[in-house]
């Protein structure tokens, strides 16, 4: 059903969205409005569907940006901290910027890094951010700022996060990521693999999305929320 949701505009694929439940928050929705994603998708922006971004990575489809910040948006509020890893062409990181920031101008702001592992995309984030006024003012106040690394390890100088999302399918989930966790806090991955099998061993039960709740008292739940193709 996601595929029937694109638009002709940006609000017209969010809107889209919205009618099909695949966004039901509001702050969401005024969230994904507020980024155009034309900005960010070298063809065909508004289409319900992965688009390449070079370098053989790609943007993902709009309603799996959709799905992460609906699973994640009780630790998406003014202030928090956010790790977007695999952040590509910048996107979701902008989304998510507009969910932890108060234009208000309230003293509480929050911060969201990017983290990419191919410098190229690291620069395309800033410069596609560069294109609206309000990207070139969240990077300059640093809270938006993209760094290249290893997005498996984290980035331990921001840390501890409120939420962090991952973008490309990994093999395992990588325990330092939860280690970088607030408590509370959630982690949205999509995961190859589980409980210590290797992908090529689960490879017909396909690609699941996780979310991972580091609870108030430090315990860790897990829950696997949905399938995805590859």
């Amino acid at each position: 059903m996601a595929w029937y949701c694109s638009g002709s505009t940006n609000a017209e694929l969010i809107e889209n969205l919205f009618k099909a439940e695949l966004i039901q928050n509001e702050r969401v929705k005024e969230a994904m409005i507020g980024v155009d994603r034309a900005h960010y998708a070298p063809s065909r922006p508004y289409s319900d569907s992965p688009q390449p971004i070079g370098h053989g990575a790609t943007i993902s489809a709009p309603h799996m940006h959709a799905h992460a910040c609906e699973y994640l948006i009780d630790y998406l509020k003014p202030g928090s901290r956010v790790l977007d890893i695999g952040s590509g062409s910048g996107y979701l990181t902008h989304v998510f910027a507009n969910l932890v920031t108060d234009s208000s101008g309230s003293a509480v702001q929050g911060q969201v890094i990017g983290i990419d592992h191919i410098s190229e995309l690291t620069d395309l984030a800033r410069d596609n951010m560069n294109k609206s006024e309000e990207g070139r003012e969240l990077q300059a106040s640093r809270k938006v700022e993209f760094i290249t690394g290893d997005g498996r390890l984290g980035w331990k100088e921001g840390a501890p996060y409120d939420a962090i999302h991952v973008g490309a399918a990994a093999e395992n989930l990588h325990p330092t990521l939860v280690d970088q966790l607030r408590a509370p806090g959630r982690l949205f991955i999509p995961l190859e693999s589980e409980d210590g099998r290797s992908a090529r061993d689960i490879l017909s039960d396909g690609q699941f999305i996780w979310v991972v709740d580091k609870r108030e008292d430090g315990s860790v739940h897990k829950e696997k929320v949905f399938q995805v193709s590859h």
